[in-house]
């Protein structure tokens, strides 16, 4: 996969995709054309049947520390309308495998929003995590009102918004906003083993499980039991269902297949 402003490794580690973030002079800054590319990618690799799990990354220095201002300073909100960039971010919340973002360095505006549209988040100790458009004049638009406050709480959330504010990959960690914090130099491996351990698992309940949690977040209690009920029993019509409980059975280690 060529792109401009993503780099792309779909055997990065066996059943493992890695997309990189590519704008190093613009901090990964988010135009439209990385995420039309990102979007690309993520149903790209979302098809591929040897892909288990996907990690976005970007540099030491920054994930990606915010929306292209320059690419939007000028836009009218008619423009905005008929551009419809959120429909690409819609796509990559789409997506089926689990993808976990590798933070290190900035996380701000768009780049916050993107992570959190990730499934898991590993940082760096350097990262920094932010929704600071109130500081421009403007507010999140891509889920950093909503993913935010759904992760740290309405407190915590209301102050980054409505200031600005940073918080530290400590400080996300507290407010469960990410999963855990390792130094700089190994934060990528550790998403990479994070992303190993669930490449182990069967990627049909993998799918059907990350389907289910995110349907607490957008559903009552009762639809979300029945809907994870509907994905339970749904897993009973896999080979790996099968393989699993044989494995667990005769105590050994299950070989999941994805069928």
């Amino acid at each position: 996969m060529n792109f401009e402003f993503i780099l792309v490794t779909p055997n990065f580690a066996p059943h493992i995709a890695l997309v990189q973030l590519n704008r190093p002079k613009e901090l990964n800054a988010l135009n439209l054309q990385l995420m039309l590319e990102l979007k690309s990618a993520l149903k790209s690799l979302d098809e591929d049947e040897m892909v288990r799990c996907i990690v976005i990354t970007g540099n030491q220095q920054a994930f990606a520390a915010g929306a292209d201002i320059k690419q939007m300073e000028s836009k009218t909100a008619i423009d905005l309308l008929k551009i419809d960039q959120f429909e690409t971010w819609d796509q990559i919340r789409k997506t089926k495998k689990p993808v976990i973002a590798a933070v290190s360095g900035f996380a701000l505006g768009g780049g916050c929003e993107l992570a959190m549209t990730c499934d898991m988040i590993v940082a760096s100790e350097s990262a920094k995590f932010g929704q600071p458009e109130i500081k421009i004049g403007i507010m999140p638009g891509a889920g950093g009102t909503q993913r935010l406050t759904r992760a740290v709480g309405k407190a915590l959330a209301m102050e980054m918004v409505l200031t600005g504010k940073f918080i530290s990959a400590a400080e996300a960690l507290k407010a469960g906003l990410i999963n855990r914090v390792v130094p700089e130099e190994i934060y990528l491996d550790e998403a990479i083993k994070l992303a190993n351990e669930v490449c182990a698992m069967s990627p049909i309940a993998t799918q059907l499980a990350k389907e289910s949690v995110n349907k607490a977040f957008e559903t009552g209690l009762q639809e979300g039991l029945f809907f994870e009920r509907k994905n339970f029993y749904m897993t009973f019509a896999s080979e790996d269902q099968k393989e699993g409980m044989s494995a667990f059975v005769e105590k050994r280690k299950p070989a999941f297949k994805g069928h």
